[in-house]
């Protein structure tokens, strides 16, 4: 990770799970990690948490907003002037179903998951071009549920979105005869707020996660680790990571 010391990193969904330990890992090896998400309390006490051993860069932002995203890689352009690593984290998921789920909540994952990752990917790009970075990384948190369907059929489509973004992203940037690399990572079950969430549960007393050992989001950092220390010819497309013990 020594390449990376110093470097600018944008992390999005980074307030709570897996984006907070991505954001906390690059910024103990030396990142300067601007921290995204609409909790501004949260990305707070992880910058009070992680300061001083490194550096957090607290913004709040909404990636359903194209114009919040636009002003977050503004701010990144006029304090830094470039970005070498972007960690597209940011996502949801409803139980909505094709035949009787909520339009709302079909856009809402859509807005989340696929258009404003593809928002962090075109202008993060732009970014490093523009200020001469040709050895970026752009890194898309994926899902297993985007190579196979279970019982969230639209949840899934969004992935399956972000699996073929991913891929065509590593194809543009081939052809553009850049050396910025693109990696999805695909977890499976982690233990996260992501199960309450998705089943609207706010009181905290149903365990979602104890039928295996499930992963931890410090697993998904790690992940976005390897694939960062890659040496600069070996470009890492797609990991899938899984528990053991997960069967499906």
């Amino acid at each position: 990770m020594d390449r990376w010391v110093g470097k600018v990193a944008l992390v999005t969904g980074a307030s709570v799970g897996i984006g907070n330990s991505i954001a906390r890992k690059l910024a103990e090896h030396g990142i300067k990690v601007v921290a995204c998400a609409r909790n501004k309390q949260q990305l707070d006490e992880l910058a009070a948490a992680v300061n001083g051993k490194g550096e957090i860069f607290p913004y709040q932002c909404d990636v359903k907003d194209e114009k919040q995203i636009i002003g977050m890689f503004d701010f990144i352009r006029n304090k830094f002037g470039t970005i070498h690593v972007c960690v597209n984290n940011a996502g949801l998921g409803h139980q909505a179903q094709i035949l009787s789920g909520s339009t709302e909540e079909w856009r809402e994952m859509f807005d989340v998951n696929v258009i404003g990752l593809c928002i962090g990917c075109r202008e993060s790009v732009k970014l490093m071009r523009e200020s001469g970075v040709d050895d970026g990384h752009v890194i898309n948190i994926n899902s297993m549920s985007g190579h196979r369907i279970l019982g969230l059929p639209l949840y899934s489509a969004t992935k399956f979105a972000v699996t073929a973004l991913s891929e065509g992203l590593r194809k543009e940037l081939n052809e553009a005869k850049t050396h910025i690399r693109c990696t999805s990572i695909s977890p499976g079950l982690v233990e996260t707020q992501f199960a309450p969430r998705l089943n609207k549960d706010t009181t905290g007393e149903k365990d979602y996660y104890s039928s295996i050992k499930c992963l931890q989001a410090e697993d998904i950092a790690d992940a976005v680790l390897f694939a960062l220390q890659a040496p600069s010819h070996v470009d890492v497309n797609e990991i899938m990571i899984r528990p053991t013990e997960q069967s499906f």
